[in-house]
C-alpha cells in the first residue's frame, strides 16, 4: 500500500506523520530503514515495506476505509478472541479506534504505540475492564507486540491473533516450511490432522498448527526473497488463504487478490471463551510477530 503520496495532516516529527485515507487516520512512518503505516481504525498495520524491497504487507484493492468494518489485509489485531468463538467473529479490537500514545525514533528506525482501552461499548461485548498496546517498531524488520493487562479486579479469559497478510509473488508458486506437521483442519470441523514438513498450496487452507517451530519461512521466487515470521507468546500459528471461490465471495477483496498473499498468524489459539488463557487482576501477556525479508 503507497502512502507516500497521501498528504500529511498533522507532523509528528521528521519520520512520523499523521495522513488519512477516505476516513481512517493512519500513521505514517517514512524512515531511511523502511516505510509503514499504522491505521488507528483497529490498530492496523496496513503497510511496512523495507527499503530498496517490495511491500511486505497485502492490503486489499478494496478494503473499505470508513472507518466500520475491519480493514481487509495488513495485520488485524484479533483480541480478546480469535475465531467465530463470540460475536463479533476475532473480537471488537479489529474494529475499535485506537489512541496515538508515543512515538519515537533514531537512527535504526522508529517506533508508535497506541491504546485501547474499556468503554461502554467494548463492555456492551466482553464484561470486562482492560489495557491493550500494541507497539509497532519498524526498523529492517517490522515487530509487533499486542500487549494486554488485566485492569479489572477479577480474572477474565481470553484468546487472539495477529493475522498477518503476507505479500508474496505468486500463491501457487510460494513454499512453506516451519509451521510443524500437526494442524486443526477448520475446513474439517476441526478435525486433527498430519501434514508434511513443506506446504505449496494448490487450494484454499484454514489451519491451526499447533507446533510450529521458532521460526516459519515463505519462500517467495517470484519476488525472489524468503519471509521469514518469529512468534512468541503464541501456542499456535495459522495459515490461511481463501482461493478463488472465497476471494469471489468477500466484497472486500478483489477476485484475484488469493493469488498474492499468504496469512501467516501468531496465535493464541482457543476452541471456547471458556477455555481461553486466564489472565489475573493485574497481570499482563504479549503476543508478538516479527517479519522480515531477504
Amino acid at each position: 500500500m503507497n502512502l507516500t503520496q497521501l498528504p500529511a495532516l498533522t507532523v509528528l516529527s521528521d519520520n512520523v506523520t499523521i495522513v488519512e485515507k477516505d476516513k481512517v487516520k493512519i500513521v505514517r512512518i517514512i524512515h531511511d530503514k523502511a516505510t509503514a503505516g499504522i491505521a488507528l481504525h483497529g490498530g492496523h498495520v496496513v503497510s511496512f515495506q523495507p527499503v530498496d524491497q517490495p511491500e511486505l504487507i497485502w492490503m486489499s484493492e478494496e478494503a473499505i476505509f470508513d472507518g466500520s468494518a475491519a480493514l481487509r489485509g495488513g495485520i488485524p489485531v484479533c483480541w480478546p478472541w480469535f475465531g467465530r468463538i463470540a460475536a463479533p467473529a476475532h473480537g471488537f479490537a479489529r474494529s475499535s479506534q485506537w489512541q496515538l500514545i508515543e512515538h519515537r525514533e533514531n537512527e535504526h528506525g522508529a517506533i508508535v504505540e497506541l491504546g485501547l482501552s474499556d468503554s461502554k461499548e467494548t463492555q456492551a461485548i466482553w464484561p470486562y475492564q482492560f489495557d491493550a498496546r500494541l507497539i509497532v517498531e519498524v526498523t529492517e524488520k517490522l515487530k509487533v507486540t499486542l500487549k494486554v493487562t488485566n485492569t479489572d479486579d477479577k480474572s477474565w479469559m481470553f484468546s487472539g491473533a495477529l493475522h498477518t497478510y503476507l505479500n508474496v509473488g505468486d500463491i501457487a508458486q510460494a513454499q512453506t516450511t516451519g509451521m510443524g506437521s500437526e494442524y486443526i483442519d477448520s475446513l474439517q470441523a476441526g478435525k486433527r490432522c498430519q501434514g508434511g514438513e513443506v506446504l505449496k498450496l494448490t487450494n484454499t487452507i484454514d489451519r491451526v498448527y499447533t507446533k510450529p517451530e521458532q521460526e516459519i519461512l515463505v519462500q517467495d521466487p517470484v519476488l525472489n526473497r524468503t519471509i521469514k515470521v518469529e512468534n512468541q507468546g503464541h501456542n499456535s500459528a495459522v495459515l490461511w488463504n481463501p482461493w478463488a471461490e472465497g476471494a469471489t465471495s468477500m466484497a472486500d477483496m478483489e477476485d484475484n487478490g488469493y493469488q498474492t498473499f499468504l496469512c501467516v498468524e501468531s496465535t493464541l489459539h482457543a476452541p471456547s471463551l471458556e477455555q481461553g488463557k486466564s489472565l489475573q487482576s493485574g497481570e499482563g501477556y504479549e503476543l508478538v510477530t516479527t517479519i522480515s525479508a531477504n
